[in-house]
C-alpha cells in the first residue's frame, strides 16, 4: 500500500527545474556543519580522561547540544513560516564556529558543555531552513532533495570521528581550531544559499500562484495530531536507539574489546560511513513507491541485527553495525516528507518540530543512557536499547493514500 501524505497539486509545466546548485551547496554546508558537531562525539575519550568524566556527565554534553538545538528548531521554524530570514543560515554557522573555537580551548566541564549549547544554537538556526530550501530547489521530487540534504549531514557526522582519529587525538583538544577554516567554507556556501532564497522570495511574491491550482487540501485536524504522534514514535524509537548507539561507540568498543582509541574511532568511522549511504535510499524510494514502506522497513527492519549487536565479537559487531547504520538512515527523509506533505503550508514549521523533536530524543538518550551505564555497564545498555526498533511496528498504523481521502 502506497501512503504519500497529501501534497499541493503543482501542474508539470509550472514546476521548476532542480536547482542543482543551491541543493549541492545546502547539502555541503550540511556535511560542514554536521562535520563540526560530530567532533563533539569524537572527542569524548579525550574530555572522559582529562576532566575525569563519568558516563552522566559524558551523555549531559549531549544532552546540553540536542537540547539547546530541540528547544529553539520548532520556535525558529514556526516563526521563518510568517517571515522568511534567508541570512539567518549564515548567522547560525557563525554561532557554531564560535563554538567549536570555544571547544578547542575549554579549560574545564563547564566550558565544554558552553560551548556546546553554542553549537547547538547554531543547529537550531540552520536545520529548518535549510530543510525548506532543500524542498524548494527540488523541482519537485522532494524525497529525493531531502535525502541529498540528509546525505550532507551524514557524510560530515562520518568524516568527523574520522578526522578526529586522524588529526585531534595525535595533536590535543586544540586542534578543533584547525576546523574553523570549514566554518568559514560553510559561511560562504550559505551566503551563497541565502542570496538564491532572497531572489526565491522576491520571484514568488511578483508572481502569485493561482489559487485554483495550488489549493490546499484539506485533512481533519484529529487525523493530522494521529499521522504526527505515529511519526513522533517512530523518530523517537530510532534517535533514542542511534543516541545509544553512537554517542558511546567508542566508549563500548574500548571496554568490550580493549581496541585504541584510534581504533575506536576508525570503527565509530564505518558505521556512520554506513549510515551516510543509507540516507541517499530513503527519498528517492520513497517518492517511487510511497512514504510508509520505506519507514516500515527501515526502522522494524533493523530490529534482527540490532538484537544481534550486543553478543557479536569486534568483527560481527562492525558488520552488524554497518548494516544497521544503513538501513535506519534511510527514515527521516521519508518521515520528514510525509508530515511535510502532510502540512504543506507549514513546511518551517513542520521541518524544526521534526529535527528538534530528533535531537531532543538523541540528548534525554544519550543522558539517560549515561546515567544507566554508571549503575550498571555500557555493555548492559547495548542490550537494553537493542530492542528499541522494534516500535517500528506502529509504521502500520500509518494512513494510506486511500484512508486519507485521496
Amino acid at each position: 500500500m502506497s501512503s504519500i501524505a497529501p501534497s499541493v497539486a503543482v501542474p508539470a509545466t509550472q514546476r521548476r527545474p532542480v536547482a542543482v546548485g543551491v541543493l549541492a551547496a545546502i547539502s555541503s554546508s550540511h556535511l560542514v556543519n554536521d562535520m563540526m558537531q560530530s567532533l563533539i562525539l569524537a572527542l569524548y575519550p579525550i574530555f572522559k580522561g582529562q576532566f575525569h568524566l563519568s558516563f552522566a556527565q559524558v551523555g549531559l554534553i549531549t544532552l546540553t547540544y540536542q537540547l539547546t538545538a530541540s528547544v529553539f528548531q520548532p520556535l525558529i521554524g514556526l516563526r521563518t513560516d510568517k517571515r522568511p530570514a534567508p541570512y539567518s543560515l549564515p548567522m547560525g554557522m557563525t554561532s557554531t564556529l564560535c563554538g567549536l573555537l570555544l571547544l578547542a580551548y575549554a579549560p574545564n566541564f563547564g566550558t565544554v558543555l558552553a560551548a556546546a549549547m553554542l553549537i547547538g544554537v547554531g543547529s537550531a538556526i540552520f536545520h529548518p531552513e535549510s530543510s525548506r530550501i532543500a524542498r524548494l530547489a527540488s523541482g519537485g521530487r522532494h524525497g529525493l532533495s531531502q535525502s541529498v540534504f540528509q546525505l550532507g549531514g551524514n557524510a560530515g557526522t562520518a568524516v568527523g570521528p574520522l578526522l578526529a582519529a586522524l588529526v585531534i587525538v595525535p595533536n590535543g583538544q586544540s586542534s578543533v581550531a584547525w576546523f574553523a577554516g570549514a566554518a568559514l567554507l560553510g559561511i560562504g556556501l550559505l551566503s551563497y544559499v541565502s542570496r538564491w532564497y532572497q531572489q526565491h522570495l522576491v520571484a514568488s511574491a511578483a508572481s502569485p500562484r493561482p489559487a485554483q491550482a495550488y489549493a490546499l487540501p484539506q485533512l481533519p485536524p484529529r487525523t493530522v495530531a494521529w499521522v504526527i504522534a505515529i511519526l513522533l514514535v517512530l523518530i523517537f524509537s530510532k534517535y533514542f536507539y542511534i543516541a545509544g548507539l553512537s554517542s558511546y561507540y567508542t566508549l563500548y568498543l574500548i571496554q568490550k574489546f580493549d581496541v585504541s582509541v584510534q581504533s575506536a574511532q576508525l570503527h565509530l568511522f564505518g558505521f556512520l560511513a554506513a549510515s551516510a549511504a543509507g540516507t541517499l535510499l530513503g527519498g528517492p524510494l520513497g517518492d517511487r513507491i510511497g512514504r510508509k514502506p520505506v519507514i516500515w522497513a527501515s526502522i522494524l527492519g533493523v530490529a534482527p541485527f540490532a538484537l544481534m549487536l550486543p553478543y557479536a565479537n569486534l568483527q560481527w559487531t562492525m558488520i552488524l553495525s554497518m548494516i544497521i547504520g544503513f538501513v535506519l538512515s534511510s527514515a527521516f527523509s521519508a518521515i520528514l516528507v510525509y508530515a511535510q506533505e502532510l502540512m504543506p503550508n507549514r513546511i518551517g514549521t513542520v521541518s524544526g518540530l521534526f529535527f528538534g523533536f530528533a535531537f531532543g530524543m538523541g540528548g534525554l538518550g544519550a543522558a539517560v543512557l549515561g546515567v544507566l551505564a554508571d549503575h550498571t555497564s555500557i555493555i548492559w545498555v547495548y542490550k537494553v536499547i537493542s530492542f528499541l526498533p522494534l516500535l517500528g511496528i506502529v509504521a502500520a498504523f500509518l494512513p494510506s493514500r486511500r484512508a486519507l481521502g485521496h
